[in-house]
């Protein structure tokens, strides 16, 4: 009988990662919370160049480019196609408000529980979760209930050793995986971050459904490939990480919902959760 007061358990194991992947390659790409978060503040059309404003760390020219991406893929619409027009949410933009506060309890949970703007916060877990073939690595380490050498890893994903090892270095630089010992060879575990993901990934994969039956009526030369627009060499800078903590476009309108206490987060989670590297 599961305890009173806790939230509910959700299988890895259950859900259809290549559904899961496909949304997360709609709204992991970077800025696209912030400039969706900015778009609801607003609650109503934007231009390009009203939407860049709100976002003085990132170019016209690119917030240009990201809400031309998530137009294509249905977050944003425009009234007409004059250039120039405006943008605001569609529906399925602003149905995206579960999933984004599902994405920002975990990340508060697991990952960073220390303050910070709520489209920082949800970026920065999104970015661990949005590379391809990372679902499928951590659902098949869910699905061996423990301990998981490379070699099994990489046939239960249906990987190449390569793209197995490489996700594998990048999940355990995000915090999500990590390994028994030191030695080569020890096999690999999900941390409790990881083991969390349930939630996040039965979110997500419910939001997905109005696309997924788009796609299955669609010829197969309507589906799109979906590629990083590089930001430049100063993108990650810590200039960069301070004005985003500054920013006005912090919105809460996609997270207003009544706060939560905050649970203590066990040192050696934290240690194993922290980012690896810079963003």
């Amino acid at each position: 009988m599961p305890t009173p007061g806790l939230p509910p358990t959700f299988s890895i194991a259950s859900i259809d990662a290549q559904r899961v992947e496909e949304a997360f390659a709609r709204i992991g790409p970077k800025w696209t919370t912030w400039t969706a978060m900015t778009l609801a503040q607003v609650n109503g059309p934007m231009r390009v160049r009203d939407v860049a404003a709100q976002l003085p760390f990132v170019s016209e020219q690119f917030v240009g480019k990201r809400l031309a991406t998530m137009h294509a893929d249905g977050l944003v619409i425009r009234d007409d196609d004059r250039r120039g027009s405006p943008y605001r949410l569609s529906a399925l933009g602003t149905s995206l408000a579960p999933v984004l506060r599902t994405v920002s309890d975990w990340s508060r949970t697991h990952l960073t529980p220390e303050p910070m703007a709520e489209a920082e916060r949800v970026e920065d877990a999104l970015r661990r979760l949005h590379l391809r073939h990372s679902t499928a690595v951590i659902q098949a380490l869910e699905s061996a209930d423990g301990q998981m050498r490379f070699v099994h890893i990489a046939e239960a994903a249906r990987l190449d050793n390569g793209l197995a090892r490489q996700r594998l270095v990048r999940l355990q630089a995000d915090g999500l995986v990590t390994r028994t010992g030191s030695r080569h060879g020890d096999p690999y575990v999900l941390t409790d971050a990881g083991q969390a993901l349930g939630a996040v990934y039965a979110s997500v994969e419910h939001w997905s459904q109005p696309f997924v039956l788009r796609s299955e009526t669609a010829p197969a030369a309507a589906t799109r490939t979906h590629v990083g627009i590089p930001l430049g060499a100063g993108a990650d800078s810590a200039r960069t990480a301070a004005a985003l903590r500054r920013s006005a476009a912090a919105s809460n309108v996609m997270f207003s919902h009544a706060p939560q206490p905050e649970p203590r987060v066990p040192a050696a989670v934290t240690a194993r959760s922290a980012p690896g590297r810079g963003r």
